[in-house]
């Protein structure tokens, strides 16, 4: 029974950032279902932003305020303009976009289009000096092929629609197939534009998350403090964008469904694990998993909305499948070198320096003696630093 539980706890301290990306999957999948239907049931985009953050900060700041008491840095200026900017990337800027694009579109098409953001993550922490490449290791050119196949299907899936395919018996037909059907042809372009904008402003959020995180090693307090400030930013801009005073009324119906889910599970518990397993793997791995968010929607879609899947979506998608796993297997393949490296220079021995006191009597040999143990720490130290990825 010892070995069975030991088994467990070794297997799930392996996978446990696996498994929690996965988790966190579904949970967007929902999130496009529920929110869609609550948009097209009159529900603003914007001020779905500002409840689903004030839920989420009610929730998640009790926990980050005691759980974090004994940990949590002392804010600085350079903390403080960085949270700022988490607020407006994410909470603001992506999901705006994204609601309005999704409209435009479908949840399909947009939770689709979103898998290129491993490829953008990619190439802005190369740019950033978080990814490193080396040509000549087969890890680091996997990396790069797997982003161009990414960068690839995205064009694909965008560029070519095709025809529709029924990927269940009952997802054709109905009024609200004829709904996706004219927001798609009207203002694809439009939607798809706001789409990539999107996963521009979110690839940038993990990124400026990575390099907070470095400052401010509290995740429960960071993500409340990023929901706050989504509050406050997207309450500035719902305040502009939305004049309707009626537009706020929330009552226990979908909006506050739709509000709960999205705040509690998209903003506080995502925000959450993604800075544990960012400030772990880096923001590439972090991203890694979008794809299988679009092929649980797409299930969810045609069955909840009865909505398009078209020839090229799936053509698309498939291909950016492909390219973004060859970017995961680079990078395990890159923490599994790393950790070799790491692990035969940790339990490297040094050779030892024999003095003979009595027979040189002299002060100078020690010196030297202890001179090149120091020299051999650091040489060492050196050694393990250049390996880390």
């Amino acid at each position: 029974m010892g070995d069975i539980l030991e088994f467990i706890s070794v297997f799930f301290n392996k996978m446990k950032h696996y498994l929690a990306m996965v988790a966190l999957q579904f949970g967007y999948a929902g999130m496009y279902i529920i929110t869609l239907v609550a948009m097209r049931n009159g529900f603003s985009h914007w001020i779905l932003v500002v409840y689903r953050h004030i839920i989420a900060t009610l929730v998640f700041a009790p926990f980050a305020y005691y759980l974090e008491k004994k940990i949590r840095p002392k804010m600085t200026i350079s903390i403080f303009w960085k949270i700022v900017l988490l607020g407006f990337l994410e909470p603001v800027l992506d999901q705006n976009l994204y609601f309005v694009a999704m409209q435009y579109t479908s949840a399909t098409f947009a939770s689709a289009t979103v898998n290129v953001l491993p490829a953008v993550t990619f190439i802005l922490a190369v740019v950033f000096r978080m990814e490193k490449i080396n040509l000549k290791k087969v890890h680091s050119l996997a990396k790069v092929i797997g982003t161009g196949i990414t960068v690839s299907g995205a064009m694909m899936m965008t560029l070519f629609k095709g025809p529709v395919v029924n990927i269940l018996w009952y997802s054709h037909g109905g009024g609200h197939h004829a709904a996706a059907k004219a927001a798609t042809e009207q203002n694809w372009a439009t939607g798809t534009i706001m789409l990539l904008l999107c996963v521009v402003g979110w690839s940038s959020f993990f990124i400026v998350q990575s390099k907070t995180l470095e400052e401010y090693p509290a995740e429960l307090s960071l993500t409340s403090l990023v929901c706050g400030m989504g509050i406050l930013e997207g309450g500035v801009a719902a305040v502009i964008m939305e004049r309707r005073m009626s537009a706020w009324a929330i009552g226990f119906d979908l909006r506050l469904l739709a509000a709960a889910y999205s705040g509690i599970i998209c903003s506080g518990l995502a925000y959450y694990m993604q800075s544990v397993v960012n400030r772990a793997r880096g923001p590439v791995f972090v991203t890694a998993f979008t794809p299988l968010s679009m092929i649980i929607t797409a299930v969810l879609g045609a069955i909840v909305l009865a909505e398009q899947v078209r020839l090229g979506s799936l053509i698309g998608a498939a291909i950016i499948v492909v390219g973004l796993y060859t970017v995961v297997w680079g990078k395990g393949a890159e923490k599994s070198e790393s950790d070799k490296l790491a692990y035969n220079v940790g339990s490297g021995h040094e050779l030892p320096v024999v003095v003979d006191i009595k027979t040189s009597g002299n002060a100078a040999d020690i010196d030297i003696a202890d001179e090149t143990t120091a020299k051999s720490k650091a040489s060492q130290n050196k050694f393990m630093q250049e390996a880390e990825p």
